[in-house]
């Protein structure tokens, strides 16, 4: 009797699986991004920002990404003889996409090249690159917002600035004077204090000059690994703010002891630390008894840069909803033609372009850094922009997560890297509370911050009724003589709703701006605080058409 041949081996076929998302270019396919780029003053830098868009766009970028994340930073902490070493250790794709933010001026370049709209054309490309990778941007945004206080310190200025400004990424381990270019880091908060720096107790004793001994810790030192680190600590004159390099003048490796690397939730390519000072070499930065103005001023381009990335983030977690839902299959029809998920991507659509226009709104204020109306605008809008922008990624990306079902939970996919790290730029540089209370603190000391928001949502009356009534009420509360802290939150959120629909209004087409005034600023708006509760009468195939390309270009979408 002849054998029967063996089986098969194949149980089943792949189908109705969904393609990775590669080949797009970021910034052509984001109609929110590019026309928020044209009017915020960076229109020049349009066909330079395409070119970065389809670079970011690759499976190249994505699998450096990927390696950056994968294998995470190492500490040696002591070289094979023994001795402190204090280094850290980083996959190659990490050095590599370090490199690509130095090369196109992400660290440096509106100070090194100031122009008309040079920090909104970083800000554009630093939402595109955090579509991409999110933990090299940490380095890269300390080394951005530590220019302010070093330019304007005669000693450090000449020393430090060419190499800040330099296009070139120096990976090596070396003093700074040795390297082609530098980043820097900083070192607020301690184990007792947390955001509460006054509470900090490291201490710099005087040695000659501007030279001191810094002697303490630090329970969050941002990106160990840079060349210099601005570090807050107790001089005779006050809390003081000083520029801790990684090495000492006499070329040893400076007394800043890296105690261990934090295992972090997100942010896996970036190392974050505990340090112990042992009379490390610091130099003073500004004068005795100012470090906090010092550090706060840092601060202040550090939360432009949360609000940025969170507004990256959250466009890619809605590419990847938008996209998945084009291709995916169930029950008989595509995702994207379920009038239920219509409605989810629609909203979700609307948050992102919302998210979109408020950063990059933000950043041409950043732009204005000689005009004194912009000034006043600039210092209440950063945290309420900064508080609202990212406070609404971990929802949205929770959301856009759900689109993808089981596939979006699982490591392999793009938006579990997405998700866990959406909830750092709420934290860092300040959380909820902390931008809450800032907001109050700037509408208390300045009453010109009332006239200035004012000024901002004026152009935007009679485009919408229910925006008018929401900047009426806003207004008359923002003039009471003080705010209750309970409500800081209440009133911040506001701030920035009234904002994202004034800019919307103005801008965007009527189907965009109209979904977002009655969604969002309608009494009993955000009931449950869900998406996907659009009413009736929004056209979610319009809205959704205009932020993915594949859908206005033939893709099956229900009208």
């Amino acid at each position: 009797m002849n054998a029967s041949p063996n089986p098969p081996a194949a149980t089943h076929e792949v189908v109705n699986q969904v393609p990775q998302l590669v080949g797009h270019n970021l910034y052509a396919s984001d109609i929110a991004l590019t026309e928020a780029v044209a009017r915020e003053g960076a229109a020049s830098s349009a066909a330079w920002l395409h070119e970065r868009g389809a670079e970011l766009g690759t499976e190249e970028m994505q699998a450096l990404a990927e390696q950056a994340n994968r294998v995470v930073p190492a500490l040696v902490a002591y070289d094979r003889q023994g001795r402190r070493r204090d280094e850290v250790v980083f996959h190659p794709a990490y050095h590599t996409l370090m490199a690509y933010l130095k090369r196109h001026g992400v660290a440096a370049g509106p100070w090194a090249q100031p122009a008309p709209g040079a920090h909104v054309r970083r800000a554009a490309l630093f939402l595109m690159y955090a579509q991409v990778e999110d933990g090299t941007l940490c380095p890269t945004t300390m080394t951005y917002a530590s220019v302010p206080a070093l330019r304007r310190d005669d000693a450090l200025a000449p020393v430090w600035l060419p190499r800040i400004y330099s296009p070139d990424y120096d990976p090596r381990f070396l003093p700074a004077s040795e390297k082609r270019g530098v980043t820097l880091g900083m070192g607020m908060t301690e184990k007792q204090g947390g955001s509460d720096v006054r509470a900090n107790t490291t201490r710099a004793e005087h040695v000659a000059g501007r030279c001191y001994r810094i002697v303490g810790h630090k329970w969050f030192l941002s990106a160990p690994m840079c060349d210099a680190f601005l570090v807050l600590a107790k001089a005779p004159g006050g809390l003081s703010c000083f520029l801790l390099p990684r090495f000492a003048p006499d070329g040893s490796v400076n007394a800043m002891r890296i105690e261990r690397l934090k295992d972090k939730l997100g942010d896996h390519s970036n190392a974050s630390s505990e340090v112990e000072f042992h009379g490390a070499h610091g130099e003073l930065v500004g004068a005795e008894g100012r470090g906090v103005a010092t550090i706060l001023e840092m601060g202040t381009y550090c939360r432009l840069d949360c609000a940025l990335g969170t507004a990256g983030l959250i466009r890619d977690a809605l590419t990847q909803a938008l996209h998945h839902a084009q291709h995916r299959s169930a029950f008989g029809r595509h995702l994207v033609d379920a009038p239920l998920m219509r409605n989810v991507l629609a909203d979700l659509t609307l948050e992102s372009e919302a998210a979109t226009a408020l950063a990059l709104r933000l950043a041409r204020a950043f732009d204005a850094q000689h005009d004194e109306a912009e000034g006043v605008l600039r210092r209440v809008l950063t945290p309420a922009v900064k508080f609202w922008i990212c406070k609404r990624g971990p929802a949205l990306a929770a959301e856009a997560m759900e689109v993808l079902g089981g596939n979006g939970y699982v490591e392999e996919g793009p938006l579990a890297r997405v998700y866990r790290q959406m909830p750092l730029n709420s934290i860092w540089e300040g959380s909820g509370n902390v931008m809450c209370l800032d907001v109050l603190r700037a509408l208390a000391r300045d009453a010109r911050c009332v006239d200035a928001l004012a000024v901002e949502l004026r152009p935007a009356r009679h485009g919408n009724a229910l925006l008018d009534a929401y900047i009426d009420a806003l207004l008359r509360d923002l003039e009471r003589p003080a705010v209750d802290e309970r409500d800081a939150r209440t009133l911040t959120q506001r701030i920035a709703l009234a904002v994202q629909g004034a800019l919307l209004v103005r801008f965007a087409p009527a189907f965009v701006a109209d979904a977002f005034c009655t969604s969002r600023l309608a009494p009993l708006a955000f009931g449950g605080g869900v998406f996907g509760a659009l009413p009736p009468g929004v056209d979610c195939a319009a809205i959704m058409q205009r932020a993915w390309p594949p859908l206005r270009n033939g893709a099956a979408i229900a009208q």
